[in-house]
């Protein structure tokens, strides 16, 4: 049932904006598209190769980013939380850089390591490593300091604290930065293959752009947004697994 109505409210969408551009407006294809044309466009770009291969060059930094900055930005926003020296050390330094506009150094990255892999990973990763450290900060702070207690009194350890209680007790906190994650690292994509790059979605997206075929922009564009919708979907899903009762919680 939830797909479905999900389902029809996107159908419903591509269907009135169909019947107000051929029936309603003026249709001028130099400022706007139509789903009809983009559908054209998709069998253009499936059909030439072009997609999968702008979707391969542009998810490989895409993952290698994210994995270090769940890697990464999860255990140090956990010692964070939970070691008070620890965040009083970061947290001005992290601060700074996470309200920093990181995507101006997009150039800088380019200089240093290249229009390739290596360049596009590292912008990913500092963009979406900080929704993960803050996170799982707040996370660690929020824990019910009576569960600790209980598990301190029957003998547990610094370990069992942490895989006991502290982690499945951030749990939502982490899947919630990832959804933030997501998109500033699709932002890290476009942005890291805005200068120089020859390849790949967000290149695809912006040279569609300057040549005045909206429809082929606009299907880079709904890619990114399914791409988005994959990994939200998949972290759902993989919070059902891991932490089933937070789930039922919330329902």
């Amino acid at each position: 049932m939830r797909f479905l109505l999900g389902a029809g409210a996107v159908l419903g969408f591509f269907l009135v904006w169909e019947f107000l551009l051929t029936f309603v407006f003026v249709f001028n294809p130099f400022f706007i598209t139509k789903p009809s044309l983009m559908w054209q466009a998709t069998g253009d770009l499936i059909l030439s190769g072009e997609l999968w291969k702008d979707i391969y060059v542009s998810g490989t930094p895409f993952v290698f980013g994210f994995a270090a900055a769940v890697f990464i930005g999860i255990p140090v926003g956990v010692v964070m939380g939970w070691r008070r020296r620890v965040a009083f050390a970061l947290d001005p330094f992290l601060t700074a850089l996470y309200a920093s506009p990181l995507v101006a150094l997009a150039p800088l990255l380019i200089v240093m390591f290249g229009v390739g892999i290596k360049g596009k990973t590292i912008l990913i990763f500092l963009l979406a490593v900080f929704p993960f450290i803050f996170n799982a900060f707040a996370g660690v702070r929020s824990v019910d300091t009576l569960l600790i207690n209980v598990v301190r009194s029957l003998g547990g350890k610094e370990r069992d604290l942490y895989f006991k209680v502290i982690l499945p007790s951030t749990l939502p906190y982490i899947v919630a930065g990832a959804r933030i994650a997501i998109g500033r690292g699709i932002v890290g994509i476009i942005v890291g293959e805005f200068y120089a790059a020859s390849e790949g979605i967000g290149h695809a997206l912006i040279w569609y752009g300057d040549m005045y075929q909206l429809a082929h922009m606009f299907v880079c564009i709904l890619v990114l947004m399914i791409i988005a919708v994959i990994f939200t979907v998949g972290l759902r899903k993989a919070e059902l697994i891991i932490a089933p009762w937070r789930t039922q919680e919330t329902r």
